[in-house]
């Protein structure tokens, strides 16, 4: 019985990734689907701006790097390049950067980026905050591609917290958790649970409790993210590992 069980568990673990964001765009990559068109635009709304870090930090001027992520999105999301993407290779990330370059290797004259996205934004992007963003870049000169990561990273932990946020509030737990978000991240803790207690008028060990809840919720958030980016557990997990590795170098 355990090991029908154990089958059944791992069945509806791979049924629930073939629904995610990217397992859609890739199984429609032979064919039109409204579906998967919506699902890479969602996937490239999300993840916009570690493209935009890369093409800045390639030494592009914030108009230009503009410019060449909206024509990139704006091929993309005509799907001519979809049959770049090899199921083998299952990480959106992966995919997203590789295509980038190519992209980037064409186009010599970036008003081409103009014309192939005909001077309509498929991405609502904001260049200005987009270029404030990318100020606050660490100083030190992290290679486009390892700026790149990081981003991704980020942004994907970002989504997160912004989730937990919206469930919590949904909740009516919105003071509780702007009190508490500071023990999800690296390096939080910094304040005593006695001291957070007291500003919500309750216990420490109730503080605790609640802390315990918000970590859990927050991994599970965390995998589905990132399911949202992979096409399997194995993968979801792999690409956990990485992604913490990148934020503590």
């Amino acid at each position: 019985m355990p090991e029908t069980e154990n089958g059944s568990s791992a069945s509806r673990r791979d049924e629930r990734f073939t629904a995610t964001h990217w397992s859609v765009v890739l199984a429609a990559r032979g064919g039109d689907s409204a579906r998967a068109r919506a699902a890479l635009e969602a996937l490239c709304l999300a993840y916009w701006y570690p493209l935009y870090a890369f093409v800045r930090r390639m030494g592009q001027s914030p108009h230009d790097a503009e410019d060449s992520v909206q024509g990139f999105f704006a091929l993309c999301l005509k799907k001519n390049y979809l049959a770049a993407a090899e199921e083998a290779k299952g990480r959106f990330r992966s995919f997203l950067l590789l295509a980038l370059k190519r992209f980037l290797a064409k186009e010599r004259d970036k008003s081409c980026a103009r014309k192939r996205g005909g001077d309509q934004k498929p991405i609502a992007l904001d260049g200005l905050t987009a270029e404030q963003r990318y100020a606050l870049e660490p100083a030190e000169h992290l290679s486009a591609d390892k700026l790149f990561e990081r981003r991704w990273a980020l942004t994907l932990l970002e989504q997160v917290l912004s989730r937990l946020r919206d469930e919590q509030a949904a909740a009516g737990q919105r003071e509780a958790f702007e009190q508490l978000k500071e023990f999800l991240l690296a390096g939080g803790r910094g304040t005593p649970y006695a001291e957070v207690a007291a500003r919500l008028g309750t216990s420490e060990a109730a503080v605790k409790v609640a802390v315990h809840r918000l970590r859990q919720r927050y991994r599970e958030l965390l995998l589905e993210e990132i399911a949202n980016t992979v096409t399997s557990p194995e993968e979801a997990e792999e690409e956990r590992r990485y992604l913490l590795a990148v934020l503590s170098r």
